[in-house]
């Protein structure tokens, strides 16, 4: 699997804003319960599960069994990971745009159509 293959999951569940808080939920007060989430988000338990699962799958959250409780934690790990996906697409684009602004800056340049 390519960086870009782990990298999609991860967009794809920052793209929901109930999500993206949730995740800074995790992050101020974490771990904490779906009930403990849920409440301030306004929406069920059930519908906290379900945004949990999806972070899960993208590796933004795990489950840790505390007694009777299940608690969920934030995992950065796919946010690196995410992140140097990137940087690495945005290093590419400023080496094309570095040669493009070079090749235009070439004082004997001549552009069509301009005498």
């Amino acid at each position: 699997m390519t960086r870009a293959d782990r990298a999609g999951p991860v967009f794809a569940a920052l793209a929901d804003p109930t999500r993206r808080e949730v995740i800074r939920r995790l992050a101020e007060g974490g771990p904490l319960t779906a009930t403990e989430l849920a409440g301030p988000l306004g929406i069920s338990r059930q519908a906290v599960a379900k945004h949990l699962a999806t972070l899960a799958v993208a590796g933004l959250a795990v489950a840790v069994q505390e007694g009777r409780e299940t608690r969920f934690e934030l995992r950065t790990a796919a946010f690196v990971e995410a992140e140097a996906w990137m940087r690495a697409i945005g290093a590419s684009w400023n080496l094309r745009l570095g040669a493009l602004k070079a090749l235009l800056e070439r004082p004997n340049l001549r552009v069509a159509g301009k005498r």
